[in-house]
């Protein structure tokens, strides 16, 4: 079994039984699947944003336990910065969450799963699995 790290848009796509999220089951079997505490904010702002209710709010809960949440430290904060500063160097802007992100693929040898292949232009090293643009 392997890692991968899971973008926060595969991970709504998949809660959201999206028609995308058809074209990444095969690339998440079998996987031990892993979100930065990043995607984790991510989707806690989609559910307060959206007003969910607390049912909705629990499902989402229940959905995300399987997956291992790696946190914030001060190695990751390190390649953060690396990312930031190496998207910029190469002509393209990063967004905040996506560095982190990116970070957390990075740092730990990891691929990321994402849909959004053009948000990690300019990362250099970061290994995508995408299906997207």
């Amino acid at each position: 079994m392997s890692t991968v790290v899971v973008d926060t848009d595969v991970v709504s796509f998949l809660f959201k039984n999206h028609p995308f999220s058809s074209r990444y089951e095969a690339d998440l079997a079998g996987q031990t699947l892993v979100i930065s505490f990043m995607t984790l904010a991510e989707l806690d702002r989609w559910a307060i944003h959206a007003a969910w209710g607390e049912i909705r709010r629990k499902r989402l809960r229940e959905y995300l336990e399987p997956f291992v949440v790696l946190p914030y430290h001060r190695a990751l904060c390190t390649k953060w910065a690396e990312v930031t500063v190496a998207a910029e160097a190469s002509g393209h802007r990063i967004e905040c969450a996506d560095a982190w992100i990116a970070a957390t693929a990075l740092l730990h040898g990891l691929p990321l799963v994402t849909h959004n292949r053009n948000h990690y232009r300019g990362v250099p090293g970061l290994t995508l699995i995408s299906h997207g643009p």
